[in-house]
């Protein structure tokens, strides 16, 4: 009867769509934050709703690891990975190793 069970329950679709629309609303209340810095609004209440964005994306995420037999502690791994990786030079390898992953 949770909203975990009831996402999982439905598949795949039902909470990926949640991450793209919690992505989009991230996007949407960090644009909020650089207004409200140009303006001289209220940040600190700007910055408090993207971080409960991020908190509703992180969630779906959370859902979508735990739906593929993933954990965060998957994710974290793989950042500790990279950590001291030039992004450049990461990105450049990812694409090595999926085009050999895709030669017959």
């Amino acid at each position: 009867t949770s909203y975990v069970a009831r996402l999982l329950h439905r598949g795949p679709d039902a909470f990926l769509k949640k991450v793209g629309e919690e992505a989009t609303e991230v996007v949407m209340a960090a644009k909020d934050v650089d207004l409200a810095r140009a303006t001289g609004a209220d940040v600190s209440a700007r910055q408090a709703l993207l971080v409960g964005e991020v908190a509703d994306l992180w969630f779906h995420c959370m859902v979508a690891l735990t739906h593929y037999g993933l954990a965060p502690s998957d994710v974290i791994a793989e950042l500790e990975r990279r950590e001291g990786t030039s992004s450049i030079e990461e990105k450049a390898m990812r694409k090595v190793l999926s085009r050999e992953a895709d030669k017959p």
